[in-house]
């Protein structure tokens, strides 16, 4: 198998990823997997959504959120290994997770209730501990 068909083959697996991501919650919105330079291999926006940033924008936000997951690990072997981390906007949620290779960036409505959110979170983390990416 060629190096092509290779990486072919991983992001048809990222997009199933984010689809199966999706299916998680109607709360969800969008479900992207970042490199750990913020680069997006793969993503899945709900149909019927309307994006809230523009391209560029999506491209520096998955860069930033990158960036602080990396930061975060100087500290972990003071404080522990980040479990994911949440950001509240006016107009969405934002969920970033990691496994072994990549971060997930996830939006969610921001009506989201904390129980549902305590769902998606839950959902989220069982999902990737049993992905073999």
């Amino acid at each position: 198998m060629s190096n092509y068909e290779i990486s072919l083959q991983g992001a048809q697996r990222s997009r199933e990823n984010c689809r199966k991501i999706l299916d998680l919650s109607i709360k969800i919105r969008y479900v992207g997997v970042l490199n750990k330079f913020g680069r997006t291999l793969a993503g899945q926006l709900r149909i019927g959504i309307i994006p809230l940033l523009q391209a560029d924008e999506v491209r520096n936000e998955c860069f930033i959120e990158a960036t602080r997951f990396q930061l975060r690990k100087n500290f972990e072997s003071s404080i522990g290994k980040t479990e994911f981390t949440l950001t509240e906007n006016a107009k969405v949620k934002t969920l970033t997770l990691a496994n072994q290779n990549n971060y997930y960036y996830i939006t969610i409505e921001k009506d989201t209730i904390e129980s549902d959110l305590e769902k998606i979170i839950n959902s989220v983390k069982t999902f990737l501990i049993n992905l073999n990416d």
